[in-house]
């Protein structure tokens, strides 16, 4: 591979080890800092709170750790400082609310400083792939092309071949076997024949578009036209299984048309628990190799059997060389598996398809998805609310017992909860937030809850804050211009009702509201300038998107220019013949010209196939099958495709490329909300750790199985890095 390849492939985003050297100092020195300075904490209670370096340099250490490790890892450094500072302080003889108190602080430090590390982590991987994706981008309408190219070989395998095929095989038998009646069959089927291969030709080098998905009709009709002995067992199946079926029959019966002439051969369309059979070897023009078991998604399926009884071959010289080798990549695509290979003195040919739906969309752990920072403040709210208050000299009459503590511990998560949805639902959290600021107002006169919640609100109200600069970021324009207005409106209620106030409350009131809507509507403008921001990048990549679309479908038009010119100087020209000819009842220039035809066609598609590009794959998720005939591999693609974020197309091509060895089948699914990549588990732990890195700084996951294969999710919407 050249160097490009190798970076893209093997180079792993932010979180993964590039070399020893910078690893070990990448992963080890943030867990040494972390560990020295954890055994620092318990050498008494004074030099804690005169040492300020120390939190300091552990919540560096912990956003370190969170920026070069995965979550687990990280997260089991933040419990462990807060477990370490809440003992110490227990192993200092400190009450329980300090203890509490100590252990709500150091937690809620700590789960800002893994969310701010994580966010960090992200868009370490973020910049990375996009600085790969836009290095390789030039590479996509090469590749886009190149596909265009075996699509068109394999249909011009399927279509053309299939019927220059029966017209040899008839006109030879009957020119064998002189019978008018024999020789007048002949020259109608090769008049029939004939004008459907050129009326196919003619959709191929026309504008190159595709033939309607085959169904189990279509099946019947084929083993029908062939004089097969069929069986059909199934009423329904999904749309890519019945075209890859009927792709698998057809090139079946074309071949023992030419390898098994006068054999009796049957057709059997039946579902997976109604046949049985066994991996079989193969023989076939161009050897395709068994798998091993079926692994087709779901407990049931479609499978396909044609099997004969031997025969004679019918014209030597016949095949093209890549019938079935081509018929593994279509049943791969749908989900199935192949076999061909000898059964008693004839030849059997088994696919195996699935008939389960396309995979459902996946769900992140909440803990570790794109929400994790707005919960991380969560925790800090209840934590700086409740934490210091139990931390106080004077410990608040509310927390001096179970049962007075309820309304105020209540009270103060209504307050911090909200903040989980900044994200998603960011005006129904601000709605909850001043919420619980009135309700907690309305408890003051009634001594329920201590502070009262105007001291509360001083300290805490960067929590509207925050929610006053989501709404702006979040929210449409119109919608979110309330939300400022809304939070200073409240603010100033709570503040004008505080015991500190004298006079006239209403007055109050309005001058506070002016006081405080300054900051809140800088906050909210800022939310604004945000989310013009992000829209702004969206629709740039929007448009280099559509740019590059443009591109690869401007080489994929020059693509089936050039095949179709081939096929007007060859396969048409002599297609044409053949009508021409069996018109005019030659039916001895009938066989030639499909002979010559055939020829032609052959020597057209090993041009195609052997021509190729020596430039890297593009780094996306249709990269991914140029890549894999580099290194032996197949891949089947399930669900529908669509463009992913460049994270995502470039965290697949690369994980694709370190499960990718000779021989193995990978999977490429999907889903509603991203893409899961899965196949045979790596030897090597390096390997799969590096894979875990890799998904892990996408936000995505990777799970094994006891089957030894490993599937890696990599979800479509990636974590904002803005708000």
């Amino acid at each position: 591979m050249s160097r490009f390849t190798e970076a893209v492939a093997d180079g792993p985003p932010a979180g993964a080890v590039t070399d020893r050297r910078s690893g070990w100092r990448e992963l080890a020195l943030p867990v040494l800092v972390l560990a020295s300075t954890l055994v620092a904490l318990p050498f008494g209670k004074a030099a804690m709170a005169a040492a300020v370096a120390a939190p300091v340099a552990v919540l560096i250490a912990l956003h370190s750790l969170a920026v070069h490790r995965t979550a687990g890892p990280a997260l089991a450094g933040a419990l462990t400082v807060t477990v370490v500072a809440a003992g110490a302080a227990a192993a200092l003889g400190e009450p329980p609310h300090y203890v509490a108190g100590v252990a709500l602080l150091t937690g809620g430090g700590a789960a800002v400083a893994w969310a701010t590390g994580r966010s960090r982590r992200r868009t370490r991987a973020y910049r990375s792939a996009l600085v790969a994706y836009r290095a390789g981008a030039s590479a996509v309408p090469r590749f886009a092309a190149l596909a265009e190219r075996d699509r068109l070989a394999a249909e011009l395998h399927d279509v053309a071949a299939h019927r220059l095929t029966g017209i040899v095989v008839s006109a030879g038998a009957a020119l064998r076997l002189p019978d008018r009646e024999r020789t007048a069959e002949a020259l109608r089927h090769a008049i029939d024949a004939g004008r459907q291969a050129m009326h196919e030709l003619d959709r191929l080098t026309g504008l190159g578009e595709r033939s309607a998905v085959a169904a189990l009709a279509d099946i019947d009709a084929l083993a029908a036209e062939q004089g097969a002995d069929y069986r059909r067992t199934v009423d329904a199946a999904p749309g890519s299984s019945t075209e890859a079926a009927y792709r698998v029959v057809r090139e079946a019966l074309t071949n023992a048309a030419r390898y098994a002439h006068g054999a009796a051969v049957r057709v059997r369309v039946e579902g997976a628990d109604q046949c049985g059979g066994t991996d079989r070897s193969e023989r076939s023009e161009k050897p395709v190799r068994s798998d091993g078991p079926d692994r087709s998604t779901g407990g049931s399926g479609l499978t396909v059997t044609i099997t004969d009884d031997g025969g004679t071959v019918a014209v030597s010289g016949l095949g093209t060389g890549h019938g079935l080798a081509g018929l593994r990549t279509v049943v791969d695509a749908a989900g199935g598996t192949l076999w061909s290979g000898p059964e008693g003195s004839g030849w059997t040919v088994r696919a195996r398809l699935p008939s389960a739906a396309s995979p459902v969309a996946r769900r992140w752990p909440r803990w570790r998805g794109p929400t994790a920072l707005d919960w991380a403040l969560v925790v800090l709210a209840i934590a700086l609310s409740l934490g210091a208050s139990l931390l106080s000299a004077d410990v608040p009459a509310s927390f001096r017992g179970l049962l007075p503590a309820v309304p105020t511990v209540l009270l103060s998560g209504l307050h911090a909860v909200p903040l989980g949805w900044r994200s998603r639902l960011p005006g129904r959290a601000l709605a909850a937030v001043l919420l619980a600021l009135v309700l907690w107002l309305a408890c003051d006169p009634a001594d329920w809850t201590q502070p009262p919640v105007s001291d509360i609100f001083l300290v805490y109200w960067w929590v509207e804050l925050t929610l006053a600069y989501s709404a702006g970021a979040y929210l449409p324009g119109r919608r979110s211009r309330l939300a400022p207005l809304a939070v200073a409106s409240v603010g100033g209620l709570v503040l004008a009702g505080g015991s500190g106030i004298t006079g006239n409350r209403a007055a109050a009131w309005a001058v506070l509201t002016g006081m405080l809507s300054l900051p809140a509507f800088a906050v909210w403008s800022l939310g604004r300038f945000t989310a013009r921001r992000r829209d702004r990048l969206r629709a740039a990549g929007a448009r280099r998107r559509e740019r590059l679309d443009r591109d690869a479908d401007a080489a994929v038009r020059d693509q089936r220019r050039r095949i179709a010119e081939g096929l007007r100087r060859t396969a048409q020209r002599h297609a044409r013949a053949v009508v021409a000819a069996a018109e005019a009842g030659q039916l001895e220039s009938v066989r030639d010209e499909a002979r010559a035809g055939l020829t032609a066609l052959r020597e057209l598609l090993t041009g195609l196939r052997g021509r190729d590009s020596g430039d890297t794959p593009p780094p996306t998720v249709a990269g991914i099958a140029a890549l894999a005939t580099r290194y032996g591999t197949a891949v089947r693609y399930t669900g529908s495709r669509r463009p992913a974020p460049a994270v995502v197309e470039v965290s697949a091509y690369r994980i694709a490329a370190a499960l990718m060895t000779p021989g193995v089948t990978l999977t490429v699914r999907s889903l509603d909300n991203g893409v899961e990549l899965s196949g045979p588990a790596p030897a090597d732990p390096g390997v799969l750790r590096r894979l875990r890195a890799m998904a892990d700084a996408t936000g995505g996951t990777l799970s094994t199985t006891g089957r030894g294969a490993v599937r890696v999710w990599l979800p479509e919407v990636f974590p904002s890095r803005s708000g």
